[in-house]
């Protein structure tokens, strides 16, 4: 017999109940790369969390005798659908050991959940930003997960959502490129060389952590408006940046990260990260002192980069700023000294961006997919 249990956000115990559960499911998975355990507890604050300020979520405990066999946190994400004229909630956070009636219970909870509040349909995983991994991984379960960048899930997730009637919304991939194979076309370059001649589109490279730092906040902004044309988009609140980009400050690299202006304003970004997967993983969540000690030497020794943060304000696509872009980018392949690069989590409809990796010689290697379903 499944019980479910709506938690109770102020306690401690029932939070760390939430939190423990994928350990466990995941303590064997050479594949998976835990998250901070602290970043799932902050999910779970709503004094802390910026989401909070305009939306809102809660969270379920599925148990068979007293033991937890599985999660689901439901959102109702108010400014995402207000600017696509949905009615949606989103689920998110959800793991499972395999067994249908444990996916079912869960999934009646988060319908439950929506329809007190008047929404038609539940569509995920979709996370608290649009910094979170997006989708059900449903390809390329034998590589190891991005960091924690993306989800990762054992190979019956999809199965049992599809089983469900869950179908799919859109699809996110990850590309692997080969250092050697990036070479940009002859007429790419060309394109880069003259709008740099003209001085006009420059690119902003950083010497120190502090300078990078310091342009945090148009950073911030220009991703927010770059993806204005994206499934997934919904204009960012100033904290909710500020709250993103202290995440992405913790292990950015100031020589693998690049803005690109026009007359001085921020139009485009291309943001790369060295894989820290292994610290992760050694440390299961828990940041010490010694955990940060260890992410910082290994940026140092891994063979790996993830490109996940590439964009240029649309306007300036056909005006050279996307081959600025790629430029920049076949510059970082080639010279970072990095054996392995990933493009981690490109929508499918993000057409050309698709087209631009493919120039580079990405090929797809993983996929997720996010699921929807009307709610009976």
């Amino acid at each position: 017999m499944i019980s479910i249990e709506q938690l109770d956000t102020t306690s401690r115990k029932q939070r760390n109940e939430f939190v423990n559960f994928h350990y466990d499911l995941y303590k064997n998975c050479p594949q998976w790369v835990p998250p901070f355990r602290a970043d799932i507890h902050v999910m779970m604050n709503r004094k802390k969390h910026p989401f909070y300020e305009h939306s809102d979520a809660d969270f379920f405990l599925a148990k068979r005798d007293g033991k937890v066999v599985g999660r689901i946190a439901a959102l109702e994400n108010k400014p995402f659908n207000q600017y696509h004229n949905k009615n949606e909630a989103q689920f998110y956070l959800f793991d499972s050991i395999e067994d249908q009636e444990v996916f079912d219970a869960l999934f009646e909870a988060a319908f439950d959940w929506a329809k007190k509040r008047g929404l038609t349909s539940l569509v995920g995983p979709k996370g608290f930003s649009s910094f979170n991994g997006y989708g059900i991984q449903v390809e390329g379960f034998e590589h190891r997960q991005m960091m924690t960048m993306m989800n990762y899930n054992y190979a019956y997730y999809p199965r049992m959502m599809e089983g469900m009637g869950f179908t799919m919304a859109v699809d996110f991939v990850s590309t692997y490129i080969p250092r050697d194979s990036a070479v940009l076309p002859e007429k790419v370059t060309r394109v880069a060389e003259r709008i740099i001649e003209k001085q006009k589109f420059k690119v902003k490279e950083f010497k120190s952590k502090k300078e990078l730092i310091s342009w945090a906040d148009p950073i911030g902004e220009a991703y927010n408006n770059t993806f204005v044309n994206n499934w997934e988009y919904y204009p960012l609140t100033k904290n909710e940046i500020t709250f993103a980009m202290k995440d992405i400050m913790m292990v950015a690299v100031p020589d693998l990260m690049k803005i690109i202006t026009y007359d001085d304003v921020v139009i485009g970004f291309l943001l790369a990260f060295p894989d820290v997967s292994k610290a992760l993983q050694r440390h299961n969540g828990y940041l010490t002192p010694w955990g940060l000690v260890d992410m910082l030497l290994e940026m140092k020794r891994t063979k790996w980069v993830s490109l996940n943060g590439v964009g240029i304000l649309p306007e300036y696509h056909g005006r050279g700023g996307n081959a600025l872009l790629y430029y920049e980018m076949a510059k970082i392949i080639r010279e970072s000294g990095f054996e392995h690069i990933e493009e981690t989590q490109m929508a499918d409809t993000a057409v050309m961006v698709r087209k631009d990796m493919i120039t580079l010689g990405a090929e797809i290697y993983k996929k997720h997919r996010v699921y929807k379903i009307d709610i009976p």
